[in-house]
C-alpha cells in the first residue's frame, strides 16, 4: 500500500504549468514544511521540519493554483512517487514527490493570512480590549444581548 497523509505549511506559492496537447491539464508543484513531532534541532531550541515536494494534476492542480498561497497550513493525501533523470551535466538525479489525491485547508482564512506575512483590512481595526482579554460593551445595548 502506498498512501501518504501530510499536514504542513506551503513554503512558496504553487508553481503551475499546463500540459500541451488536445486536452491540456494543470500541473501544480509546491512544497510543504512538515514538522517532525517531538524532534528538536542540535541547539534544542527549534523544531526541525522536512520539506516535501508535492505535485497535483488536473482539477487538484487548478485548485492549488487558485487558492493556495505561501504560508498556508494544508493537509494532503496522496502517494509517494520516485523517479530519476539525467541532468545537463550528465549526472543522474533521483526525485521523490507526493502525487496529490486530495488537499484541504487546515486553518481559517484570517489565520492563514497572518502566517503569510500580511494582515487583512478587517484585522487592522483597533480593538477596544481591557487587559483581562474581554472587550468593552458600549452602554445601552444590554437589552440586545442574548443573555442577562
Amino acid at each position: 500500500m502506498n498512501k501518504v497523509i501530510l499536514m504542513g505549511r506551503l513554503t512558496r506559492d504553487p508553481e503551475v504549468r499546463y500540459s500541451s496537447g488536445d486536452s491540456s491539464m494543470a500541473i501544480a508543484r509546491y512544497s510543504l514544511a512538515v514538522d517532525r513531532r517531538g524532534r528538536r534541532n542540535n541547539n534544542g531550541d527549534e523544531q526541525t521540519a522536512d520539506f516535501i515536494n508535492c505535485v497535483a494534476f488536473g482539477k487538484a492542480g487548478e485548485f492549488a493554483e487558485k487558492y493556495f498561497k505561501k504560508g498556508m497550513k494544508v493537509a494532503v493525501t496522496g502517494r509517494i512517487q520516485t523517479g530519476s533523470y539525467t541532468n545537463k551535466d550528465g549526472q543522474k538525479v533521483y526525485t521523490t514527490d507526493i502525487v496529490i489525491d486530495d488537499q484541504e485547508f487546515c486553518e481559517s482564512k484570517n489565520a492563514s493570512a497572518e502566517n503569510a506575512g500580511f494582515v487583512p483590512a478587517s484585522k487592522q481595526e483597533p480593538q477596544t480590549e481591557i487587559s483581562d482579554g474581554f472587550m468593552n460593551i458600549p452602554d445601552g445595548i444590554e437589552e440586545e444581548l442574548p443573555f442577562n
